[in-house]
């Protein structure tokens, strides 16, 4: 439920923190707004609150053309709400709903269709088909206006199908053809074949420098580069292989995201993933709240507020990262993992820095992995992580129990709750994964035991994963 005295207060000062918690209807246009848009501010008779741009466009509202609701950060409502509407987004903003349909959607996560759609209405506001209608159009809308892609694949990039639905129904939405639409834009940069410019927004504060610097701790040789300022990596989605660089824009909350592909289709795919990468959807405000409540915690926040969990491009990527990292430093492990890309990898010519894709699960199955210098132990659990990935057993996509991947992840020899958690945390985004019994956490807890740093981060919940970047991450301040 919004509070309509703090969303009254956010419209009135437009203040970035707030911007993606709610949007603004305006009655006598029918338009729905972000808490920052620059439009002379109505009467408080005259407008509408909704928890998200689902809700507004549910409700009859179409989007403002001059905030863009399609640029705001991510919407958290999930935080708070139930864990069956958390998962059904994260599958959503995987899939759409293109797998299945309601029907198949709701037999992902357990419940009935009838039941998944009143949860939808009572959390966000709109039903699933709504969600993931609107999530659809705001892309397409962002490459109308970013990009210079022909309008046939404008449309076949954000999942229409076809030309005629997408031209219907940006037509009814923003009662605009989408040529029309393209001219307000007024595109002023020409960029190369295949390269495409994004600007995902955040809400802030947002440690920008503090993420770099554990990407680039942890940036794999060949695969993933990180130089002035910017994070380079090398991907490969569907047969089509590409990288994207991404840097803090300089004059808005925003990191601006470089994309170097062949396949337009995959877009919507990249973007959701460098969203995931670098945290963008999480409600800093409300992680602050619960977290500062630790007087350990309360310092370090002070010293740098907006730290965030990296997530990961791959998830089988950064599970095998992760094994390798067991008991050795953070540059042992990295400088394995450039020897495992570089001796099993498909070469890449893209960019300088830039020379290997990561290899598949197919490929590491049945590896030779002593021959790059690991010992026959750490070996035969990245093989059987990739065999079990290669069987269906372990998916790093569509997971919607989270419990039973955890589960399964363990049940690998080799693989323990540490190992499971930290992968949870960056690979799930799981913003309550824990690694249990880590000695960085001990440490700075000043804590002898696992038992007693399991009972001091109950208080965290459901926060855990930022409160364990804090620790990591940020020294406490001085007295």
């Amino acid at each position: 439920m919004l509070d309509i005295r703090i969303c009254a207060r956010a419209r009135m000062s437009r203040d970035p923190r707030f911007d993606g918690k709610f949007f603004i209807g305006v009655r006598s246009t029918r338009i729905y707004c972000r808490s920052i848009c620059p439009v002379p501010t109505v009467k408080e008779k005259n407008v509408r609150y909704f928890p998200t741009a689902a809700a507004a466009a549910e409700s009859g509202f179409r989007p403002c053309l001059r905030c863009r609701p399609e640029c705001s950060p991510g919407t958290p409502a999930w935080f708070g709400t139930s864990s069956t509407v958390s998962r059904a987004l994260r599958l959503i903003g995987e899939y759409g709903l293109e797998d299945g349909g309601m029907e198949g959607l709701a037999d992902r996560v357990g419940v009935g269709s009838r039941h998944l759609r009143r949860l939808f209405i009572q959390h966000l506001g709109a039903p699933p088909r709504v969600v993931a209608q609107t999530r659809r159009l705001h892309f397409c809308k962002n490459l109308i206006d970013e990009t210079q892609l022909p309008m046939h694949d404008v449309a076949i990039a954000s999942g229409f199908g076809c030309v005629r639905r997408f031209n219907a129904a940006i037509l009814k939405t923003y009662n605009r053809t989408p040529t029309q639409i393209r001219r307000l834009a007024r595109q002023k940069e020409v960029l190369p074949k295949n390269q495409y410019l994004f600007q995902l927004r955040f809400r802030p504060p947002y440690q920008w420098e503090q993420m770099l610097a554990f990407l680039a701790a942890r940036a794999i040789p060949g695969v993933e580069a990180v130089d002035s300022g910017v994070y380079r990596r090398t991907i490969s989605l569907q047969g089509s292989r590409g990288y994207f660089e991404v840097s803090k824009h300089s004059e808005s909350d925003a990191l601006a995201v470089r994309v170097q592909i062949a396949d337009s289709q995959s877009l919507y795919t990249i973007v959701e993933r460098i969203r995931s990468l670098f945290d963008l959807n999480a409600d800093w405000s409300a992680i602050a709240q619960v977290l500062s409540n630790d007087p350990e915690l309360r310092e370090r926040i002070r010293a740098q507020p907006g730290v965030r969990v990296p997530g990961c491009w791959n998830g089988f990527e950064l599970a095998a990262r992760a094994i390798l990292g067991q008991q050795i430093s953070v540059k042992g492990a990295s400088t394995l993992a450039g020897r495992m890309a570089n001796a099993f990898g498909e070469p890449f010519a893209g960019h300088a820095e830039l020379r290997y894709i990561f290899p598949t699960p197919e490929v590491l199955a049945d590896a030779d992995l002593g021959k790059i210098g690991l010992t026959r132990k750490r070996a035969e659990t990245i093989r059987a992580l990739a065999r079990a990935v290669c069987d269906g057993r372990i998916r790093f996509d569509g997971i919607y129990d989270s419990d039973a991947f955890l589960a399964g992840l363990v049940e690998i020899p080799g693989i323990g709750p540490w190992t499971a958690q930290y992968v949870a945390m960056r690979a799930m985004g799981e913003p309550d994964a824990f690694p249990t019994g880590d000695l960085g956490l001990l440490r700075a807890l000043g804590l002898r035991s696992a038992r007693e740093m399991d009972r001091r981060a109950e208080a965290w919940r459901p926060w855990r994963s930022y409160a364990s970047m804090y620790l990591w991450s940020v020294a406490k301040c001085p007295a």
